[in-house]
């Protein structure tokens, strides 16, 4: 099985794109939540991603505060402004769906596990090796996927703890070793935030037991001239270039 990886899309139609316009072929995908927030198209973003096949999803905190499930008290001015936005643009079948999703933790298979922020809290920022020890020692798979701190990132479990250096690359290959847990940020497809503005994502092989992390150039200026003609602050386009 072949998977796709995407976390963090946060309305960049562009970013999403150009992830799916690789030659990257995969049987299923995982989205591991904020498919909306910051960026300017919601409602592409949404329609693209439901036509993936075999797709899996879960919620992100910036899904749910659009959706209207969760209240916006928790987010900063920006990410404020620009979910208000969101709410008031999302079509009535893109909210509901959307405030539909599931929550995370999600066990996909015998090897694969996805959640959002953590698999103890889904709206937890794993930054830190205690948070990090925390959710291996919570996961219930091999390989634990999460998103969130839209920083691409590798913790394993084997006796010992240990955090794994993620080379910035075109693509970082991770081999899975029997008998060791994994925890692994892909990064994010439509907002990076590791100082590379290029997309995110992940590609797993259960076969091969081989997860690659990618990077891809995407039309940053389309995203960045959208989020303007929208009224959505111009800081917020003006990240994506330096990927912060």
């Amino acid at each position: 099985m072949r998977y796709l990886i995407l976390s963090d899309i946060h309305a960049n139609l562009e970013a999403l794109e150009a992830v799916l316009a690789t030659d990257d072929v995969a049987d299923a995908t995982l989205v591991l939540g904020d498919m909306v927030g910051y960026g300017a198209d919601p409602n592409a973003v949404i329609e693209r991603v439901r036509e993936l096949p075999a797709a899996t999803f879960i919620r992100g905190n910036h899904d749910k505060v659009g959706a209207g499930i969760e209240s916006v008290r928790s987010f900063n001015h920006l990410a404020r402004h620009a979910i208000e936005w969101t709410a008031a643009v999302l079509t009535p079948e893109h909210r509901l769906w959307l405030a539909e999703l599931p929550k995370g933790p999600k066990v996909v298979d015998e090897t694969v596990e996805i959640c959002h922020g953590s698999p103890f809290d889904e709206d937890v920022y794993i930054f830190d090796d205690l948070d990090a020890q925390r959710a291996l020692a919570t996961s219930r798979r091999q390989l634990c996927l999460f998103g969130h701190t839209h920083l691409p990132a590798a913790f394993l479990a084997n006796g010992e703890f240990d955090a794994i250096p993620v080379k910035r690359d075109l693509s970082f290959e991770l081999t899975l070793e029997r008998g060791v847990k994994y925890l692994v940020n892909c990064g994010a497809v439509g907002q990076p935030r590791d100082g590379d503005w290029r997309a995110a994502f992940g590609v797993l092989d259960t076969g091969t037991s081989i997860l690659t992390l990618k990077r891809v150039p995407y039309d940053v200026a389309a995203a960045q001239a959208k989020i303007v003609r929208a009224g959505l602050p111009e800081v917020l386009a003006q990240r994506l270039a330096v990927g912060r």
